[in-house]
């Protein structure tokens, strides 16, 4: 069994319900990543998986989830299926596509760190915030109603007009 599946398998429930012990654990070790990531302006982080979750002290099953939820952000994405220990990982930090995956995913114990201040001011990103926000609104056209006035300005009715042929 791979480490993702594993990380899975712990995550989440057969009923697919969250395993919320796991996540309790897991969540304050994953913020310290993200603070690390940004207090250092961290661009890149390489190595295997055992010796990044060493690095943040954690362990690979945790380090799988991580990677679970950065991968989103990555322009190549890390093949979780085929994750084990010695796998080699490189992931790429863009900070303002990392900033909307955190305000898409709702995490705002993530999005809201004091750590962002070294990356965009406040300014900056309530622009993001906003942008990521009604990226994912939909806004319906008014609809032309068939005895309503033509758009095109005939003067007709739209049934008889331009909604003739629809």
């Amino acid at each position: 069994m791979g480490l993702y599946e594993e990380w899975f398998k712990k995550a989440y429930k057969s009923d697919g319900t969250t395993n919320n012990a796991l996540w309790d654990k897991y969540l304050p070790l994953e913020q310290k990543i993200y603070e690390y990531i940004l207090e250092n302006k961290v661009t890149e982080i390489k190595g295997t998986v055992k010796e990044l979750a060493e690095k943040f002290n954690m362990s690979t099953i945790f380090f799988a989830g991580f990677i679970d939820g950065i991968n989103g952000t990555q322009e190549k994405a890390v093949d979780l299926e085929n994750l084990n220990e010695d796998s080699d990982i490189e992931l790429k930090i863009d900070f303002e596509i990392l900033y909307k995956k955190m305000v898409e995913y709702k995490a705002d114990h993530l999005y809201n760190l004091p750590q962002w201040d070294n990356i965009f001011s406040e300014e900056h990103r309530k622009v993001l915030y906003k942008g990521q926000k009604s990226s994912k609104t939909y806004v319906r056209e008014a609809k032309i109603g068939r005895n309503e006035p033509c758009p095109c300005g005939s003067g007709k009715k739209y049934k008889k007009c331009c909604g003739a042929n629809l």
